[in-house]
């Protein structure tokens, strides 16, 4: 049997405009809404009829005997992707970040679809330099930087994967109990929760806390570590403080939970996507096993 040719997967997410569509349920009743507060759905318009035309050219750009697939950021956790696709991410940054924990080595082509708004940090290629990388990439030519992610794995059983960080404490971001520990190191903690972030976390939510709390800790996004940092920890008669921030390579960062309601693992800012976290509940987090392969070029 002959061999299936390479497929490319491109991910995506609703534009404002659909979003405001499904929304409103008609264009009218949209432009309605945004008129009524001074503000105008031309522009929104725009950016989506210039987001589609990216997505086209995009599209266009894979070689004629390859295979496609669409898939939007809400129907990721219902796609099986295969081991030798080539994804292709046409959006913001966030939007590898959605895809890339689920995916084992396959190469990701992150494409800035709006150079002038979005950073690019991740989703750095222009469209124009698809039509190379994509071939380049199946045939494992293309440069490729390995980021680290994160994994929390809760009770030896249920899994989580990030790219940027993995969140733990109370759904509403009120005080969460719990023990910790780092190494030889344990307290117990009453805060606002705490975040383990990967090097390529380490520029966002972790940035800052960091800067917050004075608290840096170097982090290159390839290097096999992540740090922690824990958000307003309060002393107490049983609480302390100590265990604030700090560096994982090989032991995890161990927490067991004090919370009877309200206490979520989740992970990339995804809070609706989360594992519950019980009272004795126990999570383990430290850097993962598997890595996002982005290609550069």
């Amino acid at each position: 049997m002959a061999a299936l040719t390479p497929r490319a997967v491109f991910v995506t997410r609703e534009t404002d405009y659909e979003l405001l569509i499904a929304r409103h349920a008609t264009r009218g009743q949209a432009r309605f809404f945004l008129e009524s507060r001074g503000q105008e759905l031309d522009a929104v318009e725009a950016r989506h009829a210039r987001f589609h035309a990216v997505l086209a050219e995009a599209r266009a750009a894979v070689p004629g005997a390859w295979r496609q697939a669409l898939v939007r950021r809400g129907d990721l956790d219902r796609f099986l992707f295969a081991a030798d696709d080539v994804v292709v991410a046409v959006g913001q940054d966030g939007l590898i970040a959605n895809v890339a924990k689920y995916l084992g080595a396959q190469p990701v082509i992150g494409v800035n679809p709006a150079p002038d708004l979005y950073d690019g940090v991740l989703a750095r290629n222009p469209v124009e330099r698809l039509a190379r990388l994509l071939p380049a990439s199946a045939a494992g030519a293309a440069g490729i930087e390995r980021r680290t992610m994160v994994e929390a794995v809760i009770d030896g059983a249920e899994r989580l994967f990030a790219l940027n960080e993995i969140f733990v404490g109370h759904r509403s971001h009120q005080s969460a109990r719990y023990r910790i520990e780092a190494g030889a190191d344990s307290e117990e903690q009453s805060s606002s929760g705490l975040i383990v972030a990967s090097g390529t976390g380490a520029t966002g939510w972790a940035r800052s806390i960091a800067e917050a709390t004075r608290l840096d800790l170097p982090l290159a996004p390839d290097e096999r570590a992540v740090g922690y940092w824990v958000r307003e920890p309060f002393p107490s008669l049983t609480t302390a403080t100590r265990l604030r921030a700090g560096r994982l390579t090989d032991a995890p960062l161990v927490v067991t939970s004090r919370m009877n309601e309200g206490g979520v693992v989740f992970a990339d800012g995804i809070e609706q996507d989360f594992l519950g976290f019980g009272w004795g509940r126990q999570v383990r987090i430290a850097p993962a096993d598997r890595a996002l392969h982005l290609v550069i070029g």
